[in-house]
């Protein structure tokens, strides 16, 4: 989709690793450090930072670094949360508003001692209170097209955290279509979803800063075709 002398933003098919992992599975990062390779010519290893990711089962847009100068500057960008983040989701029924917010508290453990065996059990507890951090988890949606079955959502997080948009609508009680994980009692209505190894989230948007000044960039793409059938009729 882009490239410059610091970054490169390509799609991410549904099913795909953003980055290998322990199944030994084709990945995205793989591959892009591939076609750098052998569009550049470059004998040696090139470098390649992965500054943000997508879950397996979501396509869409993804962004690498090609330097360690647009690996920092890019990193940065995403913790003071400056990079606008589009996401176009089919989820199952309609939400009750047509545009709402959605903001929480979330818990997370962020380490955990080692050597916990050696440790009594109030020591334990101790350094689990320690290790807790407490997160706001925030985003916006809209419904752009509802049949009462299937509702097509555009969805703006303003934090990235870990699953944050399939947990956030499961627990409004309208699952993102194909996500059994966060689905709960409406995992039964996802039958109709034949797509394997992936969900109707898909990341349509992303606007930054590019490495060097202040020229904005701004990527967009459509949501899949063949989403079409679940929102229209």
């Amino acid at each position: 989709m882009y490239e410059d002398n610091h970054l490169i933003a390509v799609v991410k098919p549904a099913g795909i690793l953003s980055q290998g992992d322990r199944t030994g599975d084709k990945s995205l990062f793989d591959e892009v450090k591939k076609y750098l390779k052998e569009k550049y010519k470059k004998p040696a290893d090139v470098f390649l930072g992965l500054v943000h990711r997508l879950d397996r089962p979501v396509s869409g847009i993804i962004l690498f670094a090609k330097t360690s100068k647009g690996a920092a500057r890019l990193s940065e960008q995403f913790r003071n949360h400056t990079v606008q983040k589009t996401y176009h989701a089919i989820v199952i029924g309609k939400p009750a508003r047509e545009r709402g917010e959605i903001k929480e508290e979330i818990k997370k453990i962020s380490f955990f001692a080692q050597g916990f065996s050696k440790k009594s059990d109030r020591e334990i507890l101790d350094e689990i209170k320690k290790s807790t951090k407490t997160r706001t988890a925030e985003l916006v949606y809209q419904v752009l097209k509802s049949n009462g079955k299937y509702s097509l959502l555009k969805i703006t997080p303003k934090t990235g955290r870990f699953h944050q948009i399939r947990i956030q609508m499961g627990e409004m009680g309208n699952p993102i279509l194909g996500d059994r994980k966060y689905a709960g009692g409406l995992a039964s209505r996802m039958v109709e979803w034949k797509e394997k190894n992936s969900i109707a989230l898909s990341a349509t948007g992303l606007l930054f800063k590019s490495a060097t000044g202040d020229k904005i960039i701004n990527l967009k793409i459509g949501f899949p075709e063949s989403w079409g059938k679940f929102i229209n009729g």
